[in-house]
């Protein structure tokens, strides 16, 4: 049976007019027990973000491994996508992938930092996604550095345009990213063919440990499914979060 005070979580939805992506985006926000304005705090941005509520079960996990586990308590930001469109902002080759990219960096950073007391500095912000959202967050990592140098990858989809771009850095040794994959998911159907995600996960950390990066990997039985993934988010939040 869950605590009841895992249950007593506080989250408010804030919207964001993108003038890059022509539209209003969705944010769902959630504060910490004990939440104080006037304080700031650490915040995880997770792409798929009505899907990391609902599916993940992000703030319930938060709030116990808060509670609990001894994490710092942290801010999260889910920001909501349109599935239908999905793939053109969240892959490289997608038509909306710039526009996406943008509305990311320079419009929803900037709004939830004025808004809302979370911390700036990349050691204490973290970028999340699963599947296109973990390969995602890594491109908006890598493009913006001085933002993100902390990526939570959960199965990410490392298709030959990420591995290419990847494979065009020379330094990441700022990079710190924890990725887990299902051993289960080696033969995936996507919406553009299908992968083995292990081999692509197996890969993208090859590729990135050569160039610097710290790499905190994992494979574990499980399938490219939120079941899998919810399991993993406490050990994957207090990999970053744990005081």
């Amino acid at each position: 049976m869950t605590d009841s005070r895992y249950l007593k979580r506080t989250i408010v939805k804030d919207q964001i007019n993108s003038i890059h992506l022509n539209e209003t985006r969705n944010l769902r926000i959630y504060f910490p027990p004990g939440y104080n304005e006037v304080v700031s705090y650490p915040v995880i941005y997770c792409q798929d973000g009505e899907e990391f509520f609902n599916f993940g079960r992000i703030a319930t996990i938060a709030n116990r491994i808060i509670l609990d586990e001894g994490a710092e308590p942290f801010i999260i930001v889910g920001v909501e996508v349109d599935t239908s469109v999905r793939t053109a902002e969240y892959a490289p080759f997608g038509s909306r992938f710039q526009s996406y990219v943008k509305c990311f960096a320079e419009e929803i950073i900037p709004y939830v930092s004025q808004k809302y007391p979370v911390r700036t500095n990349p050691a204490e912000t973290v970028i999340a996604g699963d599947s296109l959202g973990g390969s995602v967050s890594l491109h908006i990592a890598l493009l913006y550095p001085h933002l993100f140098t902390r990526v939570m990858s959960l199965s990410g989809a490392y298709y030959e345009a990420s591995q290419e771009i990847i494979a065009m850095e020379q330094d990441l040794s700022w990079l710190d990213i924890y990725m887990i994959v299902g051993l289960q998911e080696n033969e995936f159907q996507t919406d553009t063919g299908t992968y083995d995600f292990v081999q692509l996960n197996k890969d993208t950390k090859n590729l990135l440990q050569a160039r610097g990066a710290q790499v905190h990997y994992q494979e574990k039985d499980g399938k490219h499914l939120w079941g899998f993934w919810q399991k993993e988010l406490p050990e994957a939040l207090l990999y970053f979060f744990e005081e």
